[in-house]
């Protein structure tokens, strides 16, 4: 008997991930054997009827991996009922996919978007620490002392906000490595220093690179790139 966690079965259904998953269950959208479903519940895989929102589900047997280069205007929430333009459009419709993390509207470059729920929850969960790079572009030059700065720490209101690495690239660019992954935390932490961001682009996200893949392209990547 496969005995999972609820959250890794309505994950692996390509529905939504395991913390989207935890906020189903948390709100009576699901129900295992017709009965209500709680949190920390077990299923057998091969057994259970799980219904989410009166829909049965089952777990996905086909798992993808893309990598999409983001352009500016589109994004990464999937229940944006006003947005015109989604990440998710950028690929196949089938089987369902979600974002993996997420990019603001106003900034581009890679996203990747999967229905693995597994890996959905060690690339975004606060206990494991995956390196996210960046390229900046700022609206006048910089002094040595901002990137200094930026090592150090700069304080926002979830607490300090630090780079990992941080180096100039240009006159009004850098490079800056971060593992956290607070709302906006780039543009927040910058404009705390005195500084506008009008140009963001993430290139890295762990082992996965931008590379050379065209503005609005995806490409299929495999589950050993991370």
């Amino acid at each position: 008997m496969a005995v999972v966690n609820l959250t890794q079965y309505i994950a692996s259904s390509g529905l939504c991930s395991r913390r989207a998953a935890e906020e189903l269950i948390r709100s009576g959208h699901v129900k295992v054997n017709g009965a209500l479903a709680v949190l920390g519940q077990k299923v057998d895989a091969v057994t259970a009827r799980v219904s989410v929102s009166g829909k049965i589900i089952h777990p996905a047997t086909q798992k993808v991996y893309y990598l999409v280069n983001k352009p500016l205007g589109y994004v990464c929430t999937i229940k944006d009922r006003h947005a015109d333009k989604k990440v998710i459009d950028l690929v196949p419709p089938k089987p369902k996919v979600w974002p993996v993390g997420r990019l603001d509207k106003d900034s581009r470059g890679l996203v990747i978007l999967t229905n693995d729920g597994e890996l959905t929850n060690r690339l975004t969960h606060p206990s494991f620490i995956h390196e996210k790079e960046y390229l900046l572009t700022l609206e006048r030059p910089f002094s040595p002392e901002l990137l200094l700065k930026l090592k150090q720490g700069v304080k926002l209101e979830e607490g300090l906000a630090k780079a990992d690495t941080v180096k100039k690239v240009g006159p009004t660019k850098l490079s800056i490595v971060i593992h956290q992954g607070w709302n906006r935390q780039i543009r927040r932490t910058l404009g705390a220093c005195g500084y506008r961001v009008v140009d963001l682009v993430r290139v890295r996200v762990g082992k996965v690179k931008l590379g050379t893949l065209e503005n609005g392209k995806y490409k299929q990547i495999e589950i050993s790139n991370f």
